[in-house]
């Protein structure tokens, strides 16, 4: 226990060191964007897809980028619930790091003797997705890290988990949760069910290697532990669930019987 205490008193001070150092070189080694601008407006395009799209163009591949962006109130509130769950489950409590997720995975790397990345929240991870790149390097860590703390000062979490949900990566060149929607199951984001958001959420650790309709053990697993969530918290009612599906006739649907409301996505 003491251990693990040093382990997050010395995390926190390495965080902030570190931010210093860098806040105080940023003018030399980064230009830094102006994240205020997503508070209105849609990036077209992010870091991540510019990198693939190079990628394929080294390989010599002829592949483009599927994209389609909608608004937050046109994704499955399922959806929105599974992701967090499954990569920042104290997203709304946190102002863009969690340092006791950074414990375990750092716990996790001395055990396994192996440097990972690990940890990250889900606005870290929107920080490099949209102006960074894969790199594990230091310095790639640093930018992100005064990224992150920008977008949480000028960004609502509700703005941060739109934009998160609409670039961040769902397969080899599938981007946003519309786009995976169709791509996997043929429908819209805003149709997708508790166990279908369960899947999608399930493969965002590595999405290029695990498919939300595979037969992958991994897959399996993760998404019926997320699902099991879902459950425990009350944000899926498997009664009503097995009901819909056995239901012929949508038309006789109670009114909002059974699914979350979308003004109370929050904790």
């Amino acid at each position: 226990m003491i251990k693990k205490i040093r382990i997050r008193k010395w995390l926190k001070i390495a965080a902030a060191v570190l931010l210093a150092l860098l806040l105080l070189t940023a003018g030399i080694s980064f230009f830094y964007p102006d994240v205020s601008k997503l508070k209105k407006e849609n990036p077209k395009k992010t870091a991540f897809m510019e990198y693939r799209e190079n990628e394929w163009r080294r390989q010599g591949k002829k592949k483009r980028i599927t994209h389609l962006w909608v608004p937050f109130s046109a994704i499955s509130p399922y959806a929105v619930k599974a992701v967090i769950i499954a990569e920042d489950d104290k997203f709304w409590q946190h102002e863009g790091f969690d340092f006791e997720a950074m414990q375990k995975a750092l716990e996790k790397d001395l055990k396994q003797k192996k440097l990972k990345a690990g940890g990250s929240t889900i606005s870290q991870q929107l920080a490099k997705n949209l102006y960074l790149s894969p790199s594990k390097n230091p310095i790639r860590k640093l930018r992100e890290a005064v990224l992150t703390r920008r977008i949480e000062k000028a960004l609502s979490k509700r703005r941060i988990l739109e934009l998160y949900l609409n670039v961040v990566e769902w397969g080899d060149g599938i981007f946003g949760i519309e786009a995976a929607a169709r791509h996997y199951f043929g429908k819209s984001a805003a149709d997708l069910t508790p166990r279908e958001a369960a899947k999608l959420a399930a493969v965002l650790p590595n999405p290029r290697r695990y498919h939300p309709t595979g037969t992958s053990r991994y897959v399996e697993n993760q998404s019926e532990r997320i699902y099991s969530i879902m459950v425990q918290r009350g944000i899926v009612i498997p009664e009503f669930e097995d009901a819909m599906k056995a239901d012929d006739n949508p038309s006789t649907e109670p009114t909002g019987a059974g699914r979350p409301d979308k003004s109370a996505i929050g904790p």
